[in-house]
């Protein structure tokens, strides 16, 4: 039995008529998978927010619907672009016997135990989730990657340093285990260099203004004793002609 639970209801509208289905408080969504053909469903917005925020790609969910149970996991999920609300999710059925695959997040601890947060470098991660293959009930809800013996600014986390559960594995059997997880840096210097740059990007760009107001005043003077030359030979070539 999965620790997340939602209930729902089948539902027979689609296409532009989901929109009615929202205004109602509702979330459409499609379970597929397994023998039986998708099942199209809604289910109440604020209870499937919580259960999508908690179980993420990961975590096995039990579907209720409408009193036919169902284990799955959630697959996709879309999103209104500006609002940000939840408008369509898929779940994937699966069984709680076979071996499924789920993006697990990673997660750094005891960062604050290293010899590197004493320096007060900090660490960034670059690898935020891993795919991963297990049971249901074997599937983590996180992996953990123990960043206290980091200490240089070349110390790094890798793929290798994930400590994976019992029963877990990656999905991919030929993963790069040397792959970064996460970066050291030292903030103040970074912050200090970045600094300097948009100082002499700043100095340049004013100088390359000033050297195009130069030559802007320059061509006006240009134009005006080229103005005065001619007005000079216009008077040479009126008295000359008297």
């Amino acid at each position: 039995m999965a620790e997340y639970k939602l209930a729902l209801k089948k539902r027979t509208l689609t296409g532009k008529k989901l929109k009615s289905l929202r205004a109602e408080g509702l979330i459409p969504s499609v379970i597929y998978g397994g023998k039986s053909e998708p099942i199209l469903a809604a289910s109440e917005y604020n209870s499937t927010d919580k259960v999508v925020r908690a179980a993420g790609h990961h975590s096995p969910v039990d579907l209720d619907i409408e009193g036919k149970k169902q284990l799955a996991i959630i697959k996709n999920v879309d999103v209104h672009p500006t609002s940000r609300r939840i408008v369509n999710i898929e779940f994937r059925a699966i069984s709680a016997k076979a071996v499924v695959e789920a993006a697990a997040p990673i997660k750094i601890i005891n960062f604050e135990e290293s010899e590197a947060h004493k320096l007060h470098y900090a660490f960034l991660q670059v690898l935020e989730e891993i795919d991963v293959k297990a049971k249901p009930s074997d599937l983590p809800s996180e992996l953990n990657v123990d960043a206290s013996k980091l200490a240089t600014l070349e110390d790094k986390l890798t793929i290798a340093d994930i400590v994976l559960p019992e029963g877990v594995e990656f999905a991919n059997k030929e993963l790069d285990l040397s792959s970064i997880v996460a970066n050291v840096f030292d903030p103040v210097a970074e912050a200090a260099a970045r600094e300097a740059k948009e100082a002499a990007e700043a100095a340049a760009t004013a100088e390359a203004a000033e050297a195009e107001g130069e030559g802007e005043e320059s061509a006006e003077e240009g134009k005006e004793s080229t103005g005065e030359e001619n007005t000079e030979k216009s008077e040479e070539s009126s008295e000359e002609n008297k």
